[in-house]
């Protein structure tokens, strides 16, 4: 099973910019397609090891406030 591939945006930590379901690489004046499958696969798979690896962290943000909630004195 695999996860959807965001349809547009910036790649977090990379200057790679996601528009219609390709990748672009953004040199700062101008953006040029990237087209080479092998390429894009990498791209690819950065961008959903870098949404897996946002969410893990939000998922133990909340559940680091979750257990400050249970517990505000701070007691385990």
């Amino acid at each position: 099973m695999s996860a959807p591939t965001p349809q547009q945006g910036r790649l977090a930590h990379a200057p790679v910019v996601l528009r219609g379901g390709r990748c672009w690489l953004d040199g700062g004046a101008d953006s040029v397609p990237a087209s080479d499958p092998a390429f894009t696969a990498v791209l690819d798979d950065f961008a959903l090891s870098m949404a897996a690896a946002d969410q893990a962290v939000t998922n133990l943000l909340i559940r680091q406030n979750e257990a400050s909630c249970v517990d505000p004195g701070g007691r385990r």
